[in-house]
């Protein structure tokens, strides 16, 4: 889960950071879809190394799909996730390496957020379905038939956690997946699999990053390895910014309204009511319960982290700086300050929200007081705590303001929402006071059926029509009539069965999609505040005097000054722990798997202060077993996912924890307009009470159930022909006459010159390597009947220190980012009067030289782009319509920067210079007032520290020290070791039972192994037209071949137009 709203901030603050993929579609000859060859040149003209999969960004999706009905079983799931990475593998195409993560147990500080998620989804989920009972009850009361509601294995979303069935059953049907690939597709046969599943401990992403990190500056690591990263969360653009690669992109879904490509007339989608052939719906299932067979899918972007980097060293300039600017460190205070507009291990800071230009906030602050800072906010991983002081209490400086603003803008949102409801309610009931005799009451359009049916029956057109009567009413009458009156007279019966059938076919899907759509409705109309009867009084006010001793009073029941004092103190001791824990987790990974913020409720700004004298240690623990996590985030509804003997413990009222599984609960809206966006008040999980009880039922566990609670390890797949299969097969070889659990213990340094680059180590699994047979756990899916596929345990390199700045090599991209794409500096939110929705004017002010107005917007621009194209020779308008937009810039902008100072290694480690050179006889141009007219000499080069080693498990506990914070907190990568187990049955690597050192009380098992780092591509791009003529500088080593990739889209996360590229490829659905 990310930053909310920050992608948004992102791509219209920087445009160019965003581009459309090109997909490559199947070629359909005589019905048969004909695979796409994905050892082929890749179309976006970029060639990547690795892809990486956050992988629970793709079960969500395909568990229950936002654009069609839910699939009733895992193995419908499991083929929808085969034909999801089939795409995504088309449109990335890598050349040495897919990662797969899929969320394992996490740490502490995260399990909180997924608590409250989890809880939340089983009460909404229970609300739903009472609704749902209630609708058809109403349904069937007007005569109106629905098809029964079906039994389902997918009806709790919420098995989508570390140790249940479902997630077991999924590693499984990975691994055969991946087998299937590998044999059969020429894409695949040369690149290396790893499979992290969720019986690993850690994050999808953070165990990637994990591997990211720890195979750079290695020997035989490629500088220029280029990475793609596909997930959706926000949270994604700040991990890639804090590997320091420079050839990284995120691969992400345009994210648009689902069913707006869905025909009006007929209901269907795949086409718009213009191209309507009034054809019948094919039925899916006996009532039409799969839905439609046709499914419109999201064309898919690169967010392009090079691109990014190129802004920031635009918009993180900073005026008369006091000494030479590294813009490394400038990146990584950058992407500390935006832990503070939110994350996913603490709670969001009241003072501060995206949508009311919070970061813009922050970067205005960050510039204005970089030189009374002394310095930059963090190192590495480790923030400078006195600094940050300085930081937030400018930034608090701002909150009466701020707060102000707000509540006048809720209130007038409020009496406009309360305004247009009782206008709403008003007009429910009234009828219209004119009735032109032209209107006439129809049918609902179900294509031909009605366009070229035969004229009706005499009895039929006899119907009298009441004006005065409802709709409902005619509905209920024209269904009670007999369907086979319909029919001409002349019809035959079997012509009558014929249109019965088809006509209750229709029905049943008219019914069905008005229940789920009235469903959605009620739900939503229920979860706004401003519908319910007691919307609660706003205790707190702020904005007005005597607001922050309202908030402690009401959110931390602080009573007297001195509670509140102590209160105060000890939120912000805990939330500056969760700041550094974050930026560690970030840097170096979890430095403890116990820590966790202890409050609901955030400190403001303003309260961060005395930080330098905090006193912060952390202690790196070991992470839950994935039993003990259920325990910890499941609320009872879904206690049916855990073994037997657990369940009692969240159901039973005599359980000695029961108090930790409420099944009512408060939501505190918080000033917020939706139930969703409320705060689920529940008790923070002891964990002392919890483990004591889980050790009393433990024992009670099966062998499998035992091995769904294990942690395990990373699995590697290669085919026979990799390099790496003769160092598994070698390693096989020497180990025969051992047992399993000597097997496992055996570790082979990989040589990267035989994987590709890749560090790390192998160990074998339980069973055969590369078994002759296996067995499809997927219900209609074929066997692997002659495998070549070899598999192995993969484990990390060695821990050492993360280097924060590109590894020396590295070949910089041309640059495309000028200072005429630099949006000029927006009105902060608080010091704009217009209140406009959303954080001001969007940074929209009026152009230098206007008379008067802002500044048209990216979808203006577009409207009018639109409506003089075909006029365009004659009126001025000349840029294409899918071109760049016009500058915000002054065109002087547009000159060729000034060269810079290179020495050994340039690139970003020197920021460029403030201002243009002037035009003769002219004023250079200042996008920001307070900059001088003056080079600020930002050409001095990064200087390459020599890679630091270091052994997490040898360091000494590490603290963050009164007034000095330079060692940073002991954070080990916990040690791993593999238990094997059986002899591999079907193909598939079962899990082991050695112990395991450093989890004493964890069997072990053989699915894979831990942390590993990825490495990624760049993309390459070329100038948008206007900036054609620029001449981008050059770098010692020469820039990486970016020649030919397709130029950034400045609207792109805008525009939805069909001429788009690509265009919306047919469905998921397997050929």
């Amino acid at each position: 889960m990310g930053v909310p709203a920050f992608y948004r901030w992102l791509a219209e603050k920087y445009p160019m950071v965003v581009v459309d993929a090109v997909e490559e579609e199947p070629v359909v000859i005589d019905g048969i879809a004909i695979p796409v060859d994905t050892s082929k040149k890749n179309p976006n003209n970029l060639e990547y190394d690795n892809l990486y999969l956050d992988m629970n960004g793709i079960i969500h999706p395909c568990f229950h799909p936002e654009d069609r009905p839910s699939p009733t079983s895992f193995d419908e799931v499991f083929q929808c996730m085969f034909d999801y990475i089939d795409r995504l593998f088309v449109i990335v195409r890598p050349r040495k390496l897919l990662y797969m993560a899929i969320d394992g147990v996490a740490p502490r500080a995260k399990m909180n957020q997924q608590r409250s998620r989890r809880f939340r989804a089983a009460k909404d989920a229970a609300d739903a379905a009472a609704e749902e009972i209630r609708l058809r009850e109403e349904f069937e009361r007007e005569g109106r038939k629905l098809p029964p509601k079906e039994e389902s294995q997918t009806f709790d979303s919420n098995v989508i956690t570390p140790g249940t069935e479902f997630m077991a059953v999924l590693s499984i049907a990975l691994q055969y997946y991946v087998h299937l690939r590998l044999n059969n597709d020429p894409g695949w046969q040369n690149i290396k699999v790893i499979l992290s599943d969720a019986n690993v401990p850690g994050e999808g992403e953070h165990k990637i990053m994990s591997y990211i990190r720890l195979q750079r500056n290695l020997e035989g690591y490629d500088p220029n390895t280029r990475h793609c990263l596909y997930g959706l969360d926000a949270d994604l653009i700040m991990l890639a910014l804090a590997t320091h690669e420079v050839h990284f992109s995120i691969l992400r879904e345009v994210v648009f309204t689902p069913g707006q490509d869905k025909c009006f007339l007929c209901g269907q989608m795949g086409h718009m009511a213009a191209d309507c052939e009034g054809k019948a719906k094919r039925k899916a299932g006996e009532f039409d319960e799969k839905g439609d067979p046709i499914v419109v899918k999201k064309p898919y972007q690169f967010l392009n982290i090079w691109t990014l980097r190129e802004y920031l060293e635009y918009e993180m300039r900073i005026p008369n700086p006091s000494f030479e600017i590294d813009f490394e460190r400038i990146v990584d205070d950058f992407i500390f300050m935006c832990f503070f507009v939110g994350n996913d291990f603490l709670p969001h800071m009241p003072t501060l929200e995206i949508r009311e230009g919070a970061i813009n906030l922050l970067l205005a602050v960050y510039k204005k007081e970089f030189n009374a800072l002394g310095g930059y906010l963090t190192k590495g991983s480790k923030p400078n705590l006195d600094r940050v002081e300085h930081f937030i209490q400018a930034v608090g400086a701002y909150e009466d303001r701020i707060f102000q603003k707000r509540a006048r803008l809720h209130q007038r949102q409020a009496e406009r929402i309360k305004r247009d409801k009782a206008h709403s309610r008003r007009g429910d009931d009234a009828q219209p006071q004119f009735q032109p005799e032209s209107l006439v009451a129809v049918s609902r359009f179900h294509g031909s059926r009605l366009a070229s049916a035969p004229t009706p029956s005499p009895f039929q057109q006899s119907g009298h029509h009441d004006p005065s009567s409802s709709g409902k009413d005619h509905r209920s009458a024209s269904e009670a009539l007999p369907k086979v009156a319909k029919l001409s007279s002349g019809a035959t019966v079997a012509a009558a069965i014929v249109e019965a059938e088809n006509s209750l076919e229709i029905d049943f899907q008219d019914n069905k999609d008005e229940l789920k759509a009235k469903l959605k409705e009620v739900l939503r109309e229920k979860s706004d505040v401003f519908n319910s009867q007691n919307a609660g009084e706003d205790k707190i006010k702020l904005g007005e005097p005597g607001w922050k001793e309202r908030y402690y009073d009401e959110k931390f029941s602080a009573k007297t000054p001195e509670e509140l004092e102590m209160i105060r103190k000890d939120v912000v001791l805990k939330y500056t722990e969760g700041l550094c824990w974050v930026m560690h987790y970030y840097y170096e990974g979890v430095c403890s798997w116990q820590w966790f913020y202890p409050y609901h409720y955030a400190p403001f700004a303003s309260d961060l202060k005395d930080l330098g004298s905090l006193d912060i240690n952390f202690t790196l623990g070991t992470p839950f077993k994935p039993f003990d996590q259920l325990l910890g985030v499941f609320p009872a509804a879904s206690s049916h996912a855990l073994p037997q003997p657990y369940r009692k413990l969240m159901t039973e009222a005599d359980s000695p924890i029961i108090d930790f599984y409420p099944v009512d609960f408060e939501v505190d809206m918080n000033g917020k307009r939706y139930s969703w966006q409320g705060i689920a008040k529940l008790p923070f999980i002891d964990e002392a009470r919890l483990l004591a009880e889980v050790k009393k039922v433990e024992k009670l566990l099966t062998p499998e159930e035992m091995r769904r609670n294990a942690i395990m390890f990373d699995l590697l797949f290669v085919n026979s022909c990799h390099p790496l299969s003769a160092c598994i097969s070698t390693l096989d070889n020497k180990c025969r006459n051992m047992s399993d659990s000597e097997r496992v213990d055996v570790k082979e340094q990989i040589n990267p010159k035989e994987s590709g680059g890749m560090n790390g180590f192998i160990s074998l699994c339980g069973g055969e390597p590369c078994p002759p047979i296996f067995r499809s756990p997927v219900e209609g899916m074929e066997d692997i009947m002659d495998n070549h596929v070899i598999c192995a345990i993969y484990r990390l390199p060695q821990a050492h220190k993360h280097i924060t700045r590109p590894p020396p090599g590295v070949k910089f991209p041309k640059k495309t980012v000028t200072l005429g794409d630099m949006k000029p500096e927006p009105v902060l939110w608080h010091e704009d009067s217009g209140g406009r929705r959303g954080g001001g004017d969007n940074g929209r002010r009026n152009p230098p030289g206007s008379i008067s107005g802002r500044e048209l917007g990216d979808a203006a621009h577009r409207l009018v782009a639109n409506s003089l194209q075909a006029k365009g020779a004659n009126n001025g308008y000349r840029y294409p319509i899918n071109g760049p937009p016009p500058s915000y810039a002054p065109p002087m902008a547009h000159q060729r920067l000034p060269p810079y100072n290179y020495e050994s290694h340039p690139g970003y480690g020197a920021m460029p210079p403030s201002v243009m050179p002037p035009l003769q006889g002219q004023q250079p141009y200042r996008p920001y007032a307070t900059v001088p007219t003056q080079q600020y000499g930002y050409n001095q080069p990064y200087q390459l520290p020599p890679p630091a080693m270091y052994n997490h498990h040898h360091q000494p506990p590490g603290s963050y020290e009164r007034n000095n914070h330079q060692h940073p907190p002991r954070s080990n990568h916990y040690g791993r070791n593999h238990g094997s187990g059986g002899s591999g049955r079907d193909g598939y690597q079962p899990s082991g039972n050695n112990h395991n050192a450093r989890y004493p009380n964890a069997s072990q098992g053989a699915f894979g192994s831990h942390h590993q780092d990825v490495r990624h591509h760049g993309q390459g791009y070329q100038p948008s037209r206007h900036h054609q003529n620029w001449a981008p500088r050059n770098d010692e080593n020469g820039p990486r071949d970016y020649g030919h990739q397709h130029s950034a889209n400045q609207f792109s996360s805008l525009d939805r137009r069909g001429n788009r590229k690509p265009m919306p490829p047919p469905g998921y659905s397997r050929r």
